[in-house]
């Protein structure tokens, strides 16, 4: 029986000595590393790209504030009841967070704050005759609504109705609120915002163009009209220009001691309080 020799040609490719003709091999895939299988997720993951249908979905939920944490409100408003002398109610427009943070830091030795759930605060006062707290409290429950608040105080009257007064503090305003005037830009160069701004400005709808460098106008263009809600291009460029549209401000609605009770809201009446 004849057996073919084989030897090694180019590249190290054995080949037949009678034919020449390289022999092939089978094909047999190699088995990839750990190494190289995380090479190849970091190269896709560069280079591929992402898919919208593969969105992360949290299961992970946020503990509600259960009966505990409502209890511990209304104890609290109830310790707060006997500790100071008088109690007002007061509502706020355009509140600010670290605004009032302030102004409740600085009377916090003569004073005590109260904002959240009003259903719990009418209930730490009581909502009727029968289970008020303290005698005329429950005309000051039916008063906490809406946008408002407690203040427990040992200031005087004369004192509390200074500062509510007296208090105001300006912010930009939010998309959605109403403009207190008409701001409109002339055609022309604004030398207040540098080149780099112009594509920003060209997203919020504003025709500005560069001019070596300089950003301009190209016509007329109003930012808001007053008394219209502000869009929220426009609350961006009032913020670029500086014009604070927003006042925070607090109004008293209420004021209870244990000799008297006081209304301050213009065209309430005790009466509408009862028959609320």
């Amino acid at each position: 029986m004849f057996f073919p020799l084989y030897r090694n040609g180019p590249y190290g490719v054995p080949y037949h000595t009678n034919s020449k003709a390289p022999i092939r091999k089978p094909y047999r895939p190699q088995m990839a590393s750990c190494d190289d299988l995380h090479k190849g997720a970091a190269f896709r993951k560069l280079t591929m790209p992402k898919s919208k249908r593969n969105r992360p979905v949290t299961l992970s939920k946020t503990k509600k504030k259960g009966r505990e944490h409502k209890e511990s409100i209304v104890n609290s408003i109830r310790d707060a009841v006997e500790k100071y002398n008088s109690i007002y109610v007061f509502s706020f427009e355009n509140m600010r967070n670290l605004k009032f943070k302030e102004f409740r830091e600085q009377h916090k030795l003569t004073s005590r704050f109260f904002l959240g759930s009003n259903k719990v605060m009418q209930v730490s006062l009581g909502r009727s005759a029968a289970d008020e707290i303290r005698p005329g409290l429950h005309k000051v429950s039916k008063l906490v609504c809406g946008d408002s608040g407690l203040f427990l105080t040992n200031l005087s009257r004369e004192e509390v109705e200074r500062l509510f007064n007296e208090y105001e503090e300006y912010d930009f305003a939010r998309t959605g609120t109403s403009a207190t005037q008409t701001v409109e830009l002339k055609e022309g160069p604004l030398e207040q915002f540098t080149h780099e701004m112009e594509p920003f400005l060209r997203k919020q709808g504003m025709p500005v163009r560069l001019n070596k460098g300089v950003i301009e106008l190209v016509s007329n263009f109003v930012v808001c009209e007053e008394g219209k809600p502000l869009s929220p291009e426009s609350s961006r460029i009032l913020r670029l220009l500086g014009t604070k549209m927003a006042t925070f401000r607090l109004h008293l609605i209420c004021r209870w001691s244990p000799e008297d009770f006081e209304l301050y809201r213009e065209g309430l009446d005790e009466s509408d309080v009862e028959s609320a």
